[in-house]
């Protein structure tokens, strides 16, 4: 390569890097801080606001594994709810399982074991998956935030999007073959959406080409328990999938 070429050169491949790190993050695959810095030649069209694409990248991808996921994570401090918590709250279950549950954030006794859905909300879901015919080890659990939010208050934007990173690539990792959203805080943060749950709840949704199926939070059932028939009504479709995709293997 001449001299006069070089500045040309490296001006192309400083786009190219852009580009690259701005798909990635449009696909949740990376969690860069700060600005990129701007580069002097326009972007090429690319693919990074079309799903369909975007799906087929993540899909080729060789996801990582949970200890991986987990290990990157490490002390987290990525968010404020670090100064508060007592343990990070990473998920459990089956590394492989079909079937995953994604809720809000730890509350007062996941914080405390480390372990997602062991209060009294968790009792319920035991509850449920027993009346399903399934355990805790069968399927994967999981929250968007991993740590606790101060008097069990909502996680907030800033907190989702430091978390949401790590619940994608757990998703890539187990790949399920169908997820269910408890509640609306996870519901809205699985899908961008912001339609209210009584909209979405009971209707199957998709991410990147799985079915989602958003339904009550067990700690909503646990006030409301005339709507748990709702949230039961929600799981048959869910088994129904489930089984149907079973049988197809």
């Amino acid at each position: 390569m001449s001299r006069r070429g070089a500045p040309e050169e490296l001006r192309r491949l400083s786009a190219s890097l852009r580009e690259f790190i701005e798909y990635q993050r449009r696909l949740g695959l990376a969690w860069l801080e700060g600005n990129l810095p701007p580069v002097q030649a326009p972007l090429a069209a690319s693919a990074i606001s079309r799903p369909v694409e975007a799906r087929a990248v993540a899909e080729t991808t060789p996801p990582v594994s949970l200890d991986d996921i987990r290990q990157e994570m490490g002390d987290c401090r990525r968010c404020k709810l670090w100064r508060t918590r007592t343990n990070l709250v990473f998920g459990t279950g089956n590394p492989k399982a079909r079937l995953m549950f994604i809720g809000e954030a730890p509350g007062a006794e996941e914080d405390q074991q480390g372990e997602p859905f062991v209060g009294a909300a968790g009792q319920l879901l035991n509850r449920l998956l027993e009346r399903l015919g399934l355990n805790r080890q069968e399927v994967y659990i999981t929250n968007v935030a991993k740590c606790r939010p101060p008097n069990n208050r909502n996680p907030d934007a800033e907190e989702i999007a430091a978390c949401r990173p790590f619940l994608i690539q757990q998703i890539q990792a187990i790949q399920p073959r169908v997820i269910v959203t408890l509640g609306a805080v996870a519901t809205h943060a699985l899908l961008e959406s912001k339609k209210p749950l009584n909209r979405l709840r009971g209707q199957w949704q998709t991410w990147q080409g799985i079915p989602v199926m958003p339904t009550f939070h067990p700690s909503y059932l646990l006030r409301v328990p005339q709507d748990r028939i709702k949230t039961w009504e929600d799981m048959q479709k869910v088994l129904a999938v489930c089984r149907d995709e079973a049988k197809a293997r």
